[in-house]
């Protein structure tokens, strides 16, 4: 019986589901790269591809691991991570780029130090065999960062075609950024009813 489940595993780490989260973390210094020439209008909408088309496999990995019964151990583990690897990455280079400014960082940093704390928690939790469902919430928070950053990542090359992308995508962040405060009050409650049992 261990045998045969450490075999599935095995076949399971290169599955299409996981070989779709692979790319994702891929893409993170890909996108990274064309951001850093932030002067540059073709790396920008580069980058925007990129970033779409991992914002895409977001939602395939996890729908094709169901569809196709290849949920594996290494999928959880990694798909989170790969969303906080390109998420976090993106914002750091905008940030550095001035894109996102002012006081526009502030809900850089509430996404971030979020993340963060998320990490750690579940980190925690999972020691104690807690599980803390994502929520439709959380879901739809993930969705609003990455439509966020897609707006500031086309930034000012964006506005030169269409004005208000940038605006449109700093108002997004500041949404999602109160999104990501409510969806990581659940992970903080859940965390703190365990810490006060003990």
């Amino acid at each position: 019986m261990t045998v045969t489940t450490i075999a599935r595993g095995a076949g399971l780490a290169w599955s299409v589901p996981n070989i779709l989260t692979y790319g994702r973390v891929l893409a993170v210094p890909v996108v990274a790269g064309c951001l850093f020439w932030p002067e540059f209008a073709a790396a920008r909408w580069l980058a925007l591809a990129i970033f779409i088309a991992a914002g895409v496999t977001d939602f395939l990995d996890g729908y094709l691991a169901r569809a196709w019964s290849q949920q594996s151990r290494i999928g959880q583990m990694l798909d989170p991570i790969a969303d906080k690897l390109l998420v976090s990455a993106v914002l750091m280079m905008l940030a550095a780029d001035h894109t996102i400014a002012s006081y526009s960082l502030a809900a850089a940093i509430i996404i971030l130090c979020r993340e963060i704390l998320v990490s750690g928690l579940r980190e925690f939790l999972a020691e104690l065999k807690v599980s803390v469902p994502v929520s439709n919430v959380a879901k739809w928070k993930t969705t609003l960062q990455l439509v966020a950053l897609g707006f500031l990542i086309a930034g000012p090359s964006g506005d030169d075609i269409v004005a208000g992308v940038t605006m449109t995508g700093l108002v997004l962040l500041w949404v999602s950024a109160l999104l990501t405060l409510y969806t990581g009050w659940d992970y903080f409650r859940a965390g703190l009813k365990e810490i006060v049992a003990e």
